[in-house]
């Protein structure tokens, strides 16, 4: 049988997810590792979060370089096996807060569905280490069915987030299958498809994937750009496919250390994902999962680095900066003080500029 070229193989996001790398063999194979990297992917094929890195995300790595930023976020280090003050199994209380199987609800008005323990790539700080890759694969709907009994019983839920794992990995057939369910509770008027397919496989974000989600609008897509590397031709173009399609595309990125701890940093990745009509939503301070605390930086670092993009960076390229508080209690806004003192009906601001400033309150009526 003949074989298709390998450039064509390449651009099918089966192939992609059928030849991602997932052993230490194989990293060896197209890295020049450290002994620190074995030891992680030993340790990642044994007993711990395993490997998986997409043939065109592995391109993106430096060979030579374990300090590459690309690198850092998906190839297992011998830190992974060590535990620091603070760091959690299930660090934002899903499982606590879980209403029904593969249901999570940790706010009035939103839920959390997770279809899947699959992803392209199963990144290194990830919050999910937990369950994702577990071999359970996607969901079927029966086992979905008591999620979308709870749905319909509770009016006050208006929004989904399909999670997982990656919904994107799943074929489209199954998941229009559940968006389609979803959609058929009245009630529910949002739907967010959270993925990282478009950094890590963008060539899943095809036409046809595009034509069978359109007739379900509004859905917004929820992606996850770290790194400016990462905004490639091809990743790009998955970004102006599903703008064209009409699918409003919000970014989180996680602040990682050694790969997006600078302001200059997140300014090239903020402002080129803004080119390409994706808008910066969180910065995310990283979650304390176990493990992770060699890629945690402190919030103080975290809010410096708001501080230096503030007044630099346009309002739309300007993200929240975010910590999502252990336990599953909610999302936490972080912001720099610029309150220089407050007095009855005046509070002194100070500018992104340094410039201190009156602002008056209007007189009582």
């Amino acid at each position: 049988m003949s074989r298709l070229p390998p450039v064509v193989e390449a651009s099918d996001w089966r192939w992609q997810l059928r030849h991602g790398v997932r052993s230490l063999a194989g990293l060896e194979a197209a890295l020049e590792l450290t002994e620190d990297e074995r030891r992680g992917a030993r340790a990642a094929e044994t007993a711990g979060f395993p490997i998986a890195i997409t043939p065109y995300y592995l391109g993106l790595i430096d060979p030579r370089d374990p300090a590459c930023p690309i690198r850092r976020q998906v190839v297992p280090r011998a830190s992974e096996l060590q535990q620091v003050p603070g760091d959690l199994r299930d660090p934002l209380g899903e499982e606590a807060h879980e209403v029904a199987p593969e249901l999570v609800q940790r706010y009035p008005d939103r839920a959390l569905l997770l279809v899947s323990d699959r992803c392209a790539v199963y990144c290194r700080f990830c919050t999910r280490s937990r369950m994702v890759g577990g071999g359970g694969g996607p969901r079927s709907l029966e086992r979905l069915g008591p999620a979308f009994e709870y749905l319909r019983a509770h009016p006050e839920v208006s929004d989904v987030i399909i999670s997982g794992g990656d919904p994107l990995t799943m074929t489209t057939e199954r998941l229009v299958r559940i968006v389609e369910e979803l959609r058929s509770i009245p009630h529910v008027e949002t739907l967010r498809l959270a993925t990282r397919v478009p950094v890590v496989l963008p060539q899943r974000i095809t036409e046809e994937l595009l034509e069978a989600l359109r007739p379900h609008h509004p859905l917004w897509v929820m992606t996850h750009f770290n790194h400016p590397r990462e905004l490639t031709e091809e990743s790009r173009a998955a970004l102006r496919r599903l703008a064209d399609a009409g699918f409003p595309v919000m970014n989180h990125s996680v602040l990682l250390r050694g790969v997006n701890d600078d302001a200059a940093t997140l300014a090239a990745l903020f402002r080129g994902l803004v080119r390409e009509r994706a808008r910066p939503y969180y910065l995310l301070q990283a979650d304390p999962v176990r493990g992770t605390g060699h890629l945690r930086t402190s919030v103080a670092q975290g809010l410096a680095l708001m501080e230096a993009l503030q007044g630099r960076l346009s309002g739309i390229a300007l993200p929240k900066y975010i910590i999502d508080a252990p336990g599953g209690v909610g999302k936490v806004p972080m912001t720099p003080d610029y309150v220089v003192r407050r007095a009855p009906g005046v509070t002194t601001l100070r500018t992104w500029r340094g410039v201190e400033v009156d602002y008056l309150d209007p007189p009582e009526r």
